[in-house]
């Protein structure tokens, strides 16, 4: 019974040994000052405990006695435990270290009671192993050399022997235990194994074919799913600053693809449109401002592992950009000419520059005259403006409405101002002296006239105003006339001052061939019979220098034709001429 547990004891202790190895080992192979192993993925651990079955074949020539020998053959080993330790140094290769026990306890042989042992197996295996991991399962195989320690199938004691080993299996992923487990479903190894038990009662040589089935669960040390490739996504903007208006393309780049699997982009952000990996913003109605863009990218379905479905893997990235305010415009104003006179004109130019050729719109104003005209030339009007310079702003704004501001100045001279005109008074025509033709132009009144015809001659731009007046007896006739025209239609008032101005005027026209648009008649309310002519030059004002006159209607007043007077009838006298006939 002592030496039944013993066995046991030494052959676990012998699986502890070798499922510590590695772990003594992985002190050596990266300090924590070192960088971690190059590959896919960083080294991890793997670790295996589980069922195995165990069937050898295979006969040992045994001698039962000094004469007599019998071949024996192995039996099916009843499942027992196994276990093994693997280091990965890439995605896909590392070191595995295996150890297993299977014992068989000595059972009595039948008739003669006799003890025979059954055959044991147990033992350790070092060597590579290689993997093709993936989210759902592992299909792994190995190829191991190390030492099995293995019990006759008579008499035979235990013994080491080599063995080597080659195999395979399949371990199915899970979300157990965060990932960190899985399901060994097979392990199915071949091992060839020798043992030399020696000469003499229980001796003979095996060589063993052995066929062991394995079942279990492996523990990850990393993180299960770190073998899956994450889903990465980054994110660039074709231009980092822009001005409103101009094209800003994003591009989204995918990493650790899979595949077998296709992609699904979204776009987010103010502005932007896009499908697939690229986006473009539509930045003209943005305002100055940092903007961000967001991408996203999700596998087009899920995975599966051996316990559940993995949903489809997710990345994001932001990209951002920033549109900056246009620069203001700036402007330059000239005058031409810069000097006027009142009432003059002057061209304004303007020209305005925007530094990203943003629309221009053109504004003026005065402080004096007016300004007409947009777009980059206006007139200056100085009428209405005071003498000196006057400014003239100009403004230039953007489709933004930032503007800038020049002007330009227009220097009014002052106006000429010419000596201030007169009326003054010509000669004056005497009416007394003709009772019978109180009105008629006489021979003395054409005298006068004519000289007033050599003053228009000599002063083109002047004219004649000639004021026609009457006595008090005249006025106090004119009266009684025309309260009786009141009664008696027939009868016909008469107004002598405005015929002896009337008359005149006939006189200077039709004799003199003065322009009737030049001579203007007026009466006063001067007590004498008379006519005073006024010389009145361009810019006199004839009703300012001559109050108290009042025009005539020569609609209704009449020029006189001109008749000689009638021969006054005398006795013949021898001494005495004839009279002459006055004009």
């Amino acid at each position: 019974m002592f030496a039944q547990v013993a066995k046991y004891v030494c052959r676990l202790s012998i699986l502890v040994v070798v499922a510590s190895m590695p772990i003594a080992l992985s002190a050596q192979v990266v300090s924590p000052t070192e960088k971690a192993p190059q590959g896919n993925i960083a080294a991890r651990w793997d670790i295996f405990a589980g069922y195995s079955y165990l069937r050898p074949y295979g006969t040992v020539e045994t001698r039962l006695n000094y004469t007599v020998t019998e071949p024996f053959s192995f039996v099916a080993d009843r499942g027992q435990v196994i276990g093994s330790v693997a280091r990965y140094y890439t995605r896909h290769w590392g070191l595995e270290l295996v150890g297993d026990v299977h014992l068989q306890n000595d059972n009595p042989y039948p008739k003669p009671f006799r003890y025979v042992p059954r055959n044991s197996f147990s033992g350790g295996l070092g060597g590579v192993i290689f993997r093709f991991r993936n989210s759902s399962s592992t299909p792994f195989i190995h190829a191991l050399l190390g030492g099995e320690i293995a019990d006759g199938p008579h008499y035979q004691d235990d013994h080491w022997g080599p063995v080597g080993t080659v195999g395979g299996g399949l371990d199915c992923e899970t979300s157990l235990f965060r990932h960190h487990m899985a399901i060994r479903l097979i392990q199915a190894d071949y091992q060839r194994v020798y043992e030399d038990w020696g000469k003499g009662m229980s001796g003979g040589i095996g060589n063993i074919d052995a066929y062991r089935l394995s079942a279990g669960a492996v523990f990850h040390t990393n993180n299960g799913d770190a073998d899956r490739p994450v889903l990465g996504l980054a994110c660039l903007a074709s231009k980092s600053e822009i001005y409103p208006g101009e094209p800003v393309t994003l591009t989204a780049t995918a990493s650790n693809l899979n595949s077998r699997q296709s992609l699904i982009y979204m776009w987010s952000g103010v502005g932007v449109s896009g499908s697939g990996d690229r986006a473009t913003v539509a930045t003209s109605s943005l305002g100055p401002g940092v903007y961000t863009v967001k991408a996203q990218v999700q596998e087009a379905k899920g995975t599966r592992d051996c316990m559940r479905v993995i949903p489809p893997q997710v990345a994001t990235c932001t990209a951002s950009y920033t549109v900056k305010r246009f620069e203001p415009p700036t402007i330059s104003c000239l005058a031409s000419p810069a000097t006027i006179k009142p009432g003059g004109t002057s061209t304004i130019t303007a020209v305005g520059v925007s530094p990203q050729n943003r629309p221009l719109t053109y504004s003026y104003s005065a402080s004096g005259g007016t300004v007409t005209g947009s777009g980059t030339s206006a007139v200056f009007n100085s009428a209405g403006a005071p003498t000196g310079s006057v400014v003239i702003p100009c403004v230039v704004t953007d489709d933004t409405g930032q503007m800038a501001t020049s002007s330009a100045s227009v220097t009014i001279l002052e106006p000429y101002v010419p000596p201030i005109q007169h009326s003054s008074a010509l000669c004056s025509i005497n009416f007394a002296t003709d009772k019978k033709r109180p009105s008629y132009v006489n021979n003395e009144a054409k005298a006068c006239l004519d000289e007033v015809a050599l003053d228009l001659e000599k002063q083109p731009d002047a004219r004649i105003v000639v004021v026609g007046s009457s006595d008090a007896t005249e006025k106090a006739a004119s009266e009684r006339q025309q309260k009786a025209a009141l009664a008696n239609k027939r009868i016909k008032a008469e107004d002598t001052a405005a015929e002896r101005a009337v008359n005149a005027k006939q006189y200077l026209v039709t004799e003199k061939g003065i322009d009737a648009a030049r001579i203007s008649v007026a009466t006063s309310a001067a007590n004498r019979r008379a006519a005073q002519n006024y010389l009145v030059p361009s810019g006199a004002n004839f009703t300012a220098d001559v109050p108290a006159t009042t025009p005539v209607d020569e609609t209704a007043v009449k020029a006189a034709p001109r008749k000689p007077q009638p021969v006054a009838h005398q006795k013949p006298a021898a001494a005495q001429k004839p009279a002459q006939p006055a004009e």
